[in-house]
């Protein structure tokens, strides 16, 4: 039974669910394309970079969660969708580029805060803990991200100490999403409220230089 079925059964929402999904499978394929043009990569590594960043997070949300073929392998949708996404991005990379500042993070952070909210949502329909469900959030928003930036040589924005915010608004919005969901309260206006907030939060925190605070260092004792 796929996550759609599931939550047809439990009173969610499985096509708008679908939607959110796809929409942020098509905004991670964009980041990784992005940054696969900008590395200088070919066509089939800006398809490649596009579709591990499409998929990536996705796919290893279902292994841990044993739902298995993972649904990028099933649903032949989702690799149209990264695909097309990674034509958009090799025939059209100068015209996103000149329009959008900072590109790759903006479709990142975009997928960023859909990916939080199905993965949680997800999760918690295949019977996670409250707290493995948001875990699985944030596994699923940060994934693509992580495989996108290890292949393509870049530190990676979940770990690097220069990183803005990054998981914590995955966090606290797979939270929000999770909690609802327990409470009764979970709707589709929920979710798309929750992605539109760790959307605009993880942009402010690029805007504003916001970053997750460092571990404390012992003070300088001259010898």
């Amino acid at each position: 039974m796929t996550l759609f079925a599931q939550a047809s059964a439990t009173g969610l929402e499985p096509t708008l669910e679908r939607t959110l999904d796809l929409i942020g499978v098509f905004a991670f394929a964009i980041s990784g394309g992005l940054l696969a043009v900008r590395k200088g990569f070919e066509l089939v590594g800006v398809t490649s970079l596009a579709l591990v960043t499409a998929l990536g997070g996705g796919v290893v949300r279902d292994l841990l969660l044993g739902a298995t073929p993972p649904t990028a392998f099933s649903e032949v949708l989702y690799l149209v969708v990264a695909l097309a996404a990674a034509a958009v991005v090799f025939l059209g990379h100068w015209m996103i580029t000149r329009t959008l500042n900072r590109a790759v993070l903006i479709f990142d952070a975009a997928g960023l805060g859909l990916f939080c909210v199905t993965g949680a949502i997800k999760a918690s329909t295949l019977g996670a803990s409250l707290v493995g469900a948001i875990l699985i959030g944030v596994i699923s928003a940060a994934g693509g991200g992580i495989i996108r930036d290890v292949l393509a040589n870049e530190p990676p924005s979940l770990f690097h100490r220069s990183s803005t915010l990054y998981a914590i608004p995955a966090g606290l919005g797979a939270t929000a999403v999770v909690v609802a969901w327990r409470n009764g309260w979970y709707s589709g206006g929920v979710a798309i409220g929750v992605a539109i907030a760790v959307f605009a939060v993880r942009l402010a925190s690029m805007q504003f230089g916001w970053r997750a605070p460092m571990p404390l260092r012992a003070p300088f004792v001259a010898e």
